[in-house]
C-alpha cells in the first residue's frame, strides 16, 4: 500500500488527474453546459419596416433566445447566410405584415438550421411566445398570436437526431483514435527499446514526426469512409455537399489530432501516461465542441476556450458540408483555424522531441 501511494505521488500526471479530473468535470457540467439555449445568432429581414414589425423584432430579441447578427434585405439573403453557417435562424417579416396580422394570417416566418435539433426546438419555442404588446394594426386592438408565427426547418425537416449525430461522430471517433494512436507512438518506441534504432537513423526530428503521422492519415480516411457509408445506409444521412470537401475537412481534423497526439507523446513517460493525457484532452473536446450540448448555450469564456479545440471547428465544417451543402470556401474561417492549430501543435511537438534517450 505504501509503495502504491509513493508511486502515485511520484507520477505527476496521475497526481494531477486525481484533483484535476473532478474539478474539470464539475466546472464543465455545472458551469459550461447549459441546455437552455440562448443568444442564437439570427438574421432579420424586416421588409415591412413598420412600428409593429420593429416592435415584433424587439420582443423576440428581448427573450434572449436570439442575438441579431445580420440585417438582410430579402429572404434569399437569409437563406444563403444560413447555408454558410453565419446564422442559426432567420426572421422574415413580409411587406404586407400589417395586413396579414389584421386578417389573422401567417404574419412572420422563422427559418431555422434544422441540422441541429436543439436549435430547431429553440426556434419552435420562440414561435410560441405570445407577442401581444405590439402596437395595434390599423385601428383594431389586435396583437400577434403564436399561430401567426411559422417555423420552417431547413436541412432536417423530419427532425431526426441521426442527421445531426452521425456527421459529428466522424469527428468524435477521429479525435479519440487519432490522438490515442499517436499519443503512444514515441512512448512505445522507448518502452520497446526501439528508440536507439531511431536515434541511429539519419532522419531529422521533422522527418520522424511526419513518418509517424503519415500512416494514420490513411487510417483516419478509412474510418471516415466507414462512418459516411454506414450513416447513409443505416440512418439515411444525406451528403448535400461534395465528398471531396467532406474528405478535405476530415483530413484537416486528422492532421490536427495527430499533431496533438505527437505532442502528448513527447511529454508522456509511459503509454499509460499517454492514455491518461489523451483522456484529459478528449473529455473537454466531447463536451465543449457542440457535439453533445449546444455551443450557443455556453458562457462566452468557455466558447473562447472551445475555439482552440479542433473538434469544434470540424463539427461546423462537416455539418455544413453534409447537411447544408456548403463548401470549404464558404466555411473558410474554420478551415483557417484548423490549419493554424495543426501548424502550432506540430511545431511544438517537433521542438519538444529530442533524438536522445536522456
Amino acid at each position: 500500500m505504501l509503495k502504491e501511494l509513493r508511486q502515485v505521488r511520484r507520477d505527476r500526471i496521475t497526481l494531477a488527474m486525481i484533483g484535476g479530473l473532478p474539478v474539470m468535470q464539475l466546472i464543465l457540467f455545472g458551469y459550461a453546459i447549459n441546455l437552455n439555449l440562448r443568444h442564437l445568432t439570427a438574421g432579420i429581414a424586416d421588409q415591412a419596416n413598420s412600428s409593429a414589425s420593429r416592435a415584433l423584432v424587439m420582443d423576440m430579441v428581448a427573450t434572449g433566445v436570439i442575438t441579431p447578427k445580420l440585417a438582410a434585405t430579402s429572404p434569399a439573403e437569409l437563406t444563403e447566410a444560413l447555408r454558410r453557417g453565419e446564422i442559426s435562424l432567420g426572421i422574415i417579416v413580409p411587406p404586407d405584415f400589417e395586413a396579414r396580422r389584421f386578417d389573422g394570417r401567417e404574419a412572420v416566418q422563422v427559418i431555422v438550421d434544422g441540422s441541429d435539433t436543439v436549435v430547431q426546438s429553440a426556434a419552435v419555442q420562440l414561435a410560441q411566445l405570445p407577442l401581444n404588446t405590439l402596437p395595434a394594426a390599423n385601428t383594431r386592438p389586435l396583437g400577434l398570436s403564436p399561430g401567426q408565427i411559422s417555423v420552417v426547418s431547413f436541412y432536417n425537416p423530419e427532425r431526426r437526431s441521426a442527421v445531426n449525430i452521425v456527421p459529428g461522430l466522424i469527428g468524435v471517433i477521429l479525435t479519440m483514435t487519432m490522438v490515442l494512436f499517436t499519443g503512444v507512438a514515441i512512448v512505445r518506441e522507448r518502452e520497446r527499446g526501439n528508440m536507439e534504432l531511431l536515434i541511429a537513423t539519419p532522419v531529422s526530428p521533422t522527418e520522424l514526426m511526419v513518418g509517424k503521422v503519415a500512416p494514420y492519415i490513411v487510417i483516419g480516411l478509412i474510418q471516415t469512409s466507414l462512418i459516411i457509408g454506414l450513416g447513409a445506409l443505416l440512418f439515411r444521412v444525406p451528403m448535400a455537399g461534395s465528398f471531396l470537401d467532406a474528405y478535405g475537412a476530415a483530413m484537416l481534423l486528422i492532421v490536427a489530432n495527430l499533431s496533438l497526439g505527437l505532442l502528448i507523446s513527447t511529454q508522456a513517460k509511459s503509454q499509460f501516461q499517454a492514455m491518461q493525457m489523451t483522456f484529459f484532452v478528449f473529455l473537454p473536446s466531447l463536451l465543449l465542441s457542440g457535439f453533445m450540448f449546444p455551443f450557443a448555450g455556453m458562457p462566452i469564456a468557455v466558447q473562447w476556450f472551445a475555439e482552440i479545440l479542433p473538434l469544434t471547428h470540424f463539427l461546423r465544417l462537416i455539418r455544413g458540408i453534409m447537411l447544408r451543402g456548403a463548401s470549404l470556401m464558404d466555411l473558410w474561417h474554420d478551415v483557417a483555424a484548423l490549419v493554424a492549430i495543426s501548424t502550432v501543435l506540430m511545431s511544438v511537438a517537433i521542438l519538444k522531441f529530442q533524438k536522445r534517450l536522456d
